[in-house]
């Protein structure tokens, strides 16, 4: 007899007891294969659907597939779908539709069976996770230290060129790696299109994708959810070569300082992008990028960039995996080599130009030309160039400072316009006192120290002129661009001086 047909009273008779054994046994034999094996079980028993639905990843499961949009939003909204039987399995919520002729006995008891055994399975899964985890870690490890050969035999050969990193970090982080790792059902099973790679370092969970040079976004989906649930910050960087996953690394961990509540989830090709670089004349900013960057060995120009987005020297060292003495040491001598003091905030503003100026654009030209980019006599030529002498110092239009820019280069009435829009609206006392906060390098202690008012009024300051700028002042990026913007709008000499007052330490409004 079918249970199809088998009324409550029956299924607590000799035969319902058998046909419970039968399904305990189908169930079993299903859950000794896979998870998806016995979801499809738990459907075919029921002559409906089943979902298993994760509240990061969505459908774990789902037979058939079909039915996993609707399997998510039961497990979601369980009073909107009350024909639905609901259990919570390791983690997640199992959802089963049954066919309106089976008995809600044969359904309760298919559901409690199969949350039961997803949780055995679970739990055995999280007895190898500790050990799997150190793996990945280990095998994240190896890609910064340049062993991708062998990473990547490990992994299934060639088939892995690429890598797209995320670096989280938040207070949440241990308990986000665990819902992660589970959300992903992470594999090394070789010859697979990709491979994610989860490993806890420092505090920071880092998450790294390989593949074939693209991704689908699934990746980037389940890191956007986690961020939200588990309030965290996001860097991410890539798709890169597997041999730039140093670069990646780095580039993750200064993206992220960029992030917010508001912006949990920040792309590393985001960071320092603004429409100034845009607005310039491009054969005199690349002229002048390459003369400011000629001393410095092109490996450094990374070391830079990542101070500069990082806002601090300590940051940068956590970025790039190195002390924060060292990063210290490799500054100084930068500084050395560039002959400009890169604690000033000017200097920093203008160094974060040069290294984002395009490269320059080829010239044409044969042996008799002149401009040849092969020419060494060309003292004009691109960072590429080599120059047969030193800049004159003492020419009106040295194009090797860093303290201050070309002729033209911010003086064209796009740039100017493009300044106004960003803070033409401040009001005196609010510019006043955020251009000293930016000479300061955004140290609220000395800044106010120097305006005569208390830090909190500094503050308070700050947070309106950030509410009027529609800008995130915590980026060091963004500060950069605000610096440069008030330079290019300044008509006296926003001396703090100037502040307007009414006695004490009090200010008055114009």
């Amino acid at each position: 007899m079918s249970s199809t047909g088998t009324t409550g009273h029956e299924a607590t008779g000799p035969r319902g007891a058998r046909h419970g054994q039968e399904t305990a046994d189908r169930l079993l034999r299903a859950a000794t294969r896979s998870g998806a094996q016995l979801i499809a079980e738990a459907a075919d028993l029921v002559r409906g659907w089943a979902v298993l639905a994760d509240p990061i990843a969505g459908a774990v499961y789902s037979t058939p597939a079909a039915a996993a949009a609707d399997g998510v939003h039961a497990a979601a909204a369980p009073l909107e779908h009350p024909h639905c039987a609901q259990r919570p399995a390791a983690g997640a919520v199992l959802v089963l539709s049954p066919a309106p002729t089976v008995p809600p006995g044969l359904t309760d008891h298919v559901a409690t069976t199969t949350a039961a055994l997803l949780e055995v399975r679970g739990q055995r899964a999280a007895e190898l996770r500790g050990e799997q985890m150190r793996l990945h870690t280990t095998l994240i490890r190896l890609l910064l230290t340049g062993h991708t050969a062998a990473v990547t035999e490990t992994l299934g050969g060639s088939r892995l060129t690429h890598a797209t990193v995320y670096r989280l970090s938040g207070v949440d982080v241990p308990t986000a790696h665990e819902v992660l790792w589970r959300a992903v059902r992470p594999s090394l099973a070789p010859h697979a299109d990709a491979c994610t790679l989860l490993g806890r370092t420092d505090g920071e969970l880092i998450v790294t994708e390989l593949h074939r040079g693209g991704d689908d976004g699934r990746i980037l989906r389940l890191v956007s959810r986690l961020s939200e649930r588990h309030h965290l910050l996001a860097g991410m960087a890539g798709p890169l070569p597997l041999a730039e996953m140093p670069s990646a690394h780095s580039d993750a961990a200064a993206a992220r300082h960029s992030a917010t509540p508001d912006r949990r989830i920040v792309p590393a090709g985001s960071v320092g992008a603004s429409r100034l670089t845009h607005l310039l004349s491009p054969a005199p900013y690349a002229r002048w990028a390459g003369s400011v960057l000629r001393p410095l060995p092109p490996a450094h120009h990374h070391l830079l960039l990542v101070w500069l987005r990082t806002g601090s020297k300590p940051r940068a060292a956590a970025a790039l995996g190195l002390s924060a003495g060292t990063v210290r040491a490799r500054i100084r001598d930068l500084s050395r080599l560039l002959g400009a003091d890169l604690e000033d905030a000017t200097v920093q503003a203008h160094l974060l130009l040069a290294l984002r100026a395009p490269a320059p654009a080829p010239e044409t030209g044969g042996p008799d030309n002149p401009g040849d980019p092969g020419d060494p006599g060309d003292s004009r030529s691109g960072p590429s160039g080599s120059p047969s002498g030193p800049p004159d110092p003492s020419g009106p239009d040295r194009l090797d400072r860093l303290d201050a820019l070309p002729d033209g280069l911010l003086e064209s009435e796009a740039v100017r316009a493009w300044a106004v829009g960003l803070v033409g609206g401040l009001e005196p006392h609010l510019r006043i006192a955020l251009t000293c906060w930016l000479r300061h390098r955004a140290r609220t202690a000395p800044a106010a120290a120097e305006l005569h008012v208390h830090r909190t009024t500094l503050a308070g300051w700050l947070t309106q002129c950030a509410e009027q700028l529609s800008r995130n002042l915590a980026d060091a990026t963004v500060r950069a661009e605000v610096h440069l913007a008030l330079r290019t709008t300044r008509n006296g000499p926003d001396d703090p001086a100037a502040l307007p007052r009414r006695g004490g330490r009090t200010y008055r409004r114009l």
